[in-house]
């Protein structure tokens, strides 16, 4: 156990300087190139933090850990908005652009929805057993590319945002950039394997995991992106890390994890899913509640109390 613990708190302080560093880096060079950084925080922030959760997917879907594969994601995206968009916010209120509030928040409403129609398959389709097969990747792939070329259209929109983001040489940024994700990617899987580890020392159940200790742990690099980019003021970062996250996690990461190994579902796992729907919209409805197009401080403090209550909840129910 104590091993564990000091992995575990070795894990977090490497999320923490691969994070500053992928911000640091990402930053300057959507300054050099006047790209607006929502696309930053989109692509190349949401794809390096979602890494972890990429890894433990795949991994646990090759050794037929259907349970944890889907959970990880599901419990990712819940944490993603309740725990870090929330801290995130009470740390520095976030400023959304109209193209998030009515575009990438939506579009991770459909994903998550998604999730649902594709993974139950004896509810709306009659069948034998509810099941994500490889044709359910390849559809989650094909929006996933679809969100790839879209935010490539945002892209071409040059940015004159004046801030005060440091500039650094090119190459130095993306070996920032690199260095980052692969503090990230390590930081990240030496937090989880621990985190598992003294959670099966305490006696949880896989599913419990999959929706808790994994999803948190690994959305422990979206959390260090996210805070380092409110704590810099930087709101398109904070937010369009935990969007795209949020969208890579069902699009790119479950999608490749179903197209490997087809994944059962569980039926217990769509109360999470449902869960899940109804934050994202919340996280809508609050874009419009009362200042439009930020979410404030005590929205945030609203989200970080639900979490606790969720948790609470897979917990005793358990």
């Amino acid at each position: 156990m104590f091993w564990s613990l000091l992995i575990l708190a070795g894990g977090l302080a490497v999320l923490i300087k691969g994070a500053d560093f992928l911000i640091d880096g990402s930053s300057s060079i959507a300054k050099k190139l006047k790209v607006p950084f929502i696309v930053i925080g989109l692509v190349v922030v949401a794809f390096g933090t979602s890494l972890p959760e990429l890894v433990v997917n795949i991994l646990a879907s090759a050794q037929g850990a259907t349970d944890l594969a889907i959970g990880n994601v599901i419990g990712s995206n819940i944490s993603n908005i309740l725990l870090i968009l929330g801290v995130a916010a009470i740390i520095f209120p976030l400023t959304l652009k109209t193209s998030t509030t009515w575009k990438e928040v939506p579009l991770s409403l459909l994903a998550i929805i998604l999730v649902f129609v594709v993974a139950n398959d004896v509810m709306l389709d009659n069948a034998n057993q509810n099941i994500m097969g490889r044709i359910d990747g390849i559809v989650l792939m094909s929006f996933f590319l679809i969100f790839i070329y879209y935010t490539y259209g945002v892209g071409k929109v040059k940015s004159t945002e004046e801030d005060g983001i440091k500039t650094y040489s090119t190459w130095l940024s993306i070996a920032m950039i690199i260095a980052g994700i692969g503090g990230l990617a390590l930081g990240g899987k030496l937090a989880v394997d621990s985190a598992v580890n003294i959670a099966r020392i305490i006696g949880i159940s896989e599913a419990v995991i999959g929706l808790t200790i994994v999803a948190i742990g690994t959305s422990l690099p979206e959390l260090a992106a996210s805070a380092v980019a409110a704590f810099k003021k930087n709101p398109d970062i904070a937010v369009g890390n935990i969007v795209g996250s949020n969208i890579f996690n069902v699009f790119w990461v479950l999608g490749l994890s179903s197209i490997i190994r087809p994944l059962p579902f569980s039926i217990d796992l769509n109360l999470s899913v449902i869960f899940a729907i109804g934050i994202t919209a919340i996280l809508f409805l609050f874009m419009f509640v009362g200042k439009r197009h930020i979410l404030e401080r005590w929205q945030g403090i609203g989200f970080v109390l639900l979490y606790v209550a969720y948790l609470i909840y897979v917990v005793t129910t358990a």
